[in-house]
C-alpha cells in the first residue's frame, strides 16, 4: 500500500516523505518509486506529544497507533491523514489538540464496504495515474512451493 501510494502521490506532483522500519536498506527502492525523503519509521512510533512541531499538509497511515497518533501532532494546519490500516494497533493515544488548534482532518479509508461507484472512480484512477513500470518493480512472482510458511523448519532454497 505504501509503495503504491508514494508512486501515486509522486506522479501527482508532491513532495513525497516516505516512512520504513528499514530506512537505509529500501531508500534507493523507495526513491525510484519517487520518494524525495525517508525517515526511520520507530521515529513515529513512539509515545510524541499532543501537538508536535507542524511537518506535514497530509498523510496516508497504515500503522495506527502512536505511529498515527504521532502523524496526527505533525500535520500542518489544515491538513488532512488518511488512516487504512492497523498494523500497529487500534488504539489512538492521541489527543483532540490537532482537530481543534490546526483544524486537522482525519479520514477513515475502508476498503470493504466502499460502493462499487467509488470503487470503479478508484480503478479508474489507478488505471491512468499507476505507472505499471513502478508497479511491476513492486511485485514478484514465485511458485507456491517455494513461499515458506511460518513455523516451515525447512524453508526452500
Amino acid at each position: 500500500m505504501g509503495s503504491v501510494a508514494i508512486t501515486l502521490l509522486d506522479k501527482l506532483g508532491y513532495r513525497v516523505v516516505a516512512s520504513s522500519r528499514r530506512a537505509e536498506q529500501e531508500k534507493g527502492y523507495l526513491q525510484a518509486l519517487g520518494a524525495d525523503e525517508i525517515v526511520d519509521a520507530r521515529a513515529l512510533s513512539g509515545a510524541g506529544k499532543p501537538l508536535d512541531k507542524e511537518r506535514w499538509a497530509g498523510a496516508i497511515d497504515s500503522r495506527g497507533s502512536r505511529t498515527l497518533a504521532n502523524v496526527l501532532s505533525q500535520i500542518k494546519y489544515d491538513g488532512a491523514v488518511a488512516a487504512c490500516g492497523l498494523a500497529q494497533g487500534s488504539d489512538l493515544p492521541a489527543t483532540v489538540m490537532p482537530f481543534i488548534l490546526r483544524d486537522v482532518t482525519l479520514a477513515g479509508v475502508n476498503s470493504v464496504l466502499t460502493p462499487r461507484e467509488k470503487r470503479e472512480e478508484a480503478w479508474g484512477r489507478l488505471a491512468t495515474d499507476l505507472d505499471l513500470a513502478k508497479l511491476n518493480s513492486m511485485t514478484s512472482r514465485a511458485r507456491l512451493e517455494d513461499v515458506p510458511f511460518p513455523g516451515d523448519r525447512n524453508p526452500p532454497r
